[in-house]
């Protein structure tokens, strides 16, 4: 399948690509990393035909976005820049649906920049607990060294990090789209790049702030989740207010890959 962002807006620290699905009430699909807007390649298509006006978009430093040396890359930034997305777009209160460190910056964005939702969908999201661990600790602590990795080394790495993220495994052609924008010099330096600003600083600036929320969330969670495994889903869900955590059996990280079905269910009960 072709994945083509056919439409651009400039921001202060460059070009986010995004493009809209459907007609109908909007809904935004925030993606994490290292993943881009790929990862709903299929869930956006059967929204916009479910009647939703559906938008996604490359994060600034990721896949047909702008990546390059300079960019404030943080979740701070990103949840400013999700905000400010939002405003361009003209969007009064639109669902949202955000995983990985998509969740951080759509709750940023909402506790922190001022942005409006009418509800709040997050699966497998970053914030709460110690969530700076194994390899992304590593490349954080040591990202001098992982720059200087020969490239069949990088290669090997980014793409086994990739497949710890899904249960069932990838279809064929998927891992390699996911893979492509990380290779070259470019893209492994963009790779580190954005590793290397990710911090925990970032969304405990807004966890005091969670039980305030006051719109409908939605969690759902990988139950083979190996990146955040269940304990942080089950901390999400004492403090926000919530609808209820549903596990999905027999899917890791990335729902839109392990279980596109079971998680289109739920977004269109939303």
């Amino acid at each position: 399948m072709t994945w083509t962002l056919n439409e651009s807006v400039r921001l202060p620290d460059g070009v986010v690509r995004w493009r809209a699905f459907g007609v109908g009430a909007p809904v935004v699909l925030v993606h994490g990393t290292p993943y881009s807007s790929y990862l709903w390649r299929d869930i956006a298509v059967a929204l916009g035909r479910s009647g939703r006006r559906v938008l996604v978009f490359d994060l600034l430093g990721y896949g047909q976005s702008d990546r390059h040396e300079g960019q404030d890359l943080t979740l701070a930034a990103q949840g400013r820049n999700f905000a400010e997305l939002l405003r361009r777009w003209g969007l009064d209160r639109p669902s949202i649906v955000a995983c990985d460190i998509g969740g951080a910056i759509a709750l940023r964005a909402l506790l922190l920049e001022g942005a409006a939702y009418s509800d709040l969908t997050l699966f497998d999201a970053v914030t709460g607990g110690e969530w700076e661990r194994g390899l992304f600790a590593l490349i954080r602590e040591h990202h001098e060294v992982f720059e200087r990795l020969p490239a069949y080394a990088h290669e090997a790495l980014v793409a086994a990090h990739l497949r710890n993220g899904t249960r069932q495994g990838y279809r064929p052609g998927v891992l390699e789209t996911y893979l492509q924008p990380w290779l070259g010099a470019g893209g492994q330096a963009a790779f580190y790049r954005q590793y290397r600003q990710l911090s925990q600083a970032d969304t405990a600036e807004y966890e005091h702030l969670l039980a305030a929320i006051d719109i409908p969330v939605t969690l759902l969670w990988g139950r083979d989740d190996r990146i955040l495994p269940p304990p942080y889903g089950e901390w999400l869900e004492q403090h926000i207010p919530n609808r209820g955590l549903t596990w999905i059996d027999g899917a890791g990280h990335l729902l839109p890959e392990d279980a596109p079905a079971q998680l289109l269910e739920h977004l269109t009960r939303t």
